[in-house]
């Protein structure tokens, strides 16, 4: 079953007090969204958390992050909860911001799982797609960890629109096991990578030499990790890392939710 993220309004959940996001401020702020999509195995459920922490802390994004998965008991990253993550998003957004929206789960050609509960469906490019526009973000980074996860780079990369994943779209990669903190590329981009570098293209090299060294070292066929475009994101998020941090909050869009720097 294909998921099915439409631009109908109807059935959404509004946005609970614990989805409440920092307003922008003046210069670019990085807002993060980070969804575990497989519930049968915690795996997926650990690296969106961790992968939220770290690039929060990296891009010094406290207060603009949502987190959601699905656990073997728990569906917290459904099509609905997905969608009504980016409209809260959109609530707050900039046009000089930069959203960061990150998958793990198993994956397909046709794109990335959703597993939750008795619920199985899958999210695709054209899905992320239609997201990211209603986001209203200007420049996006997606990032994806799964199987065959470079099908989102085909879709989506373009010079606001920067795409890593964890696998080529004819590739597998490793480390989806229940029990386990990270998978392989997780562990290498998020773990170890940007705790010592914010920048994200020099981040992911690190990362893609990790991996190829451990699927080496333990004889599987290279997952051959991607990088595609955004061009104008890595310019931005440069100048950013630079500038002092921004203190002084923007007024909050029509509609938003109410949040302190």
């Amino acid at each position: 079953m294909v998921l099915s993220i439409g631009l109908s309004s109807a059935g959404l959940a509004q946005p609970s007090s614990a989805n409440r996001l920092a307003p922008s401020r003046p210069g670019t702020d990085v807002y993060i969204l980070s969804f575990g999509l497989w519930g049968p195995q915690s795996v997926f459920e650990s690296e969106a958390k961790g992968a939220a922490r770290v690039l929060e802390a990296s891009l010094r994004s406290k207060g603009r992050t949502i987190v959601g998965f699905n656990t073997k008991r728990r569906a917290g990253a459904t099509p609905q909860t997905i969608r009504n993550a980016v409209q809260t998003v959109g609530r707050v957004i900039d046009s000089d911001d930069v959203l960061i929206f990150f998958l793990t789960s198993h994956g397909s050609s046709e794109g990335a799982a959703i597993v939750a509960q008795d619920d199985h469906m899958i999210i695709t490019p054209d899905n992320v797609q239609h997201l990211l526009q209603e986001s209203g973000a200007r420049y996006r980074v997606v990032i994806v960890s799964a199987c065959y996860s470079g099908v989102f780079a085909r879709k989506l990369a373009d010079e606001r629109t920067l795409v890593i994943t964890a696998a080529s779209a004819d590739r597998s990669s490793f480390g989806c096991r229940d029990g386990a903190t990270w998978t392989y590329f997780g562990d290498a981009f998020f773990n170890k990578a940007m705790r010592s570098e914010s920048r994200l293209d020099v981040a992911f090299e690190k990362a893609r030499l990790l991996v190829t060294r451990r699927e080496q070292r333990e004889g599987f066929d290279s997952s051959n990790p991607q990088i595609a475009g955004g061009s104008e994101v890595l310019a931005r998020l440069g100048e950013r890392a630079t500038a002092p941090e921004q203190q002084t909050c923007r007024g909050p869009r029509a509609n938003a939710q109410p949040a302190a720097c």
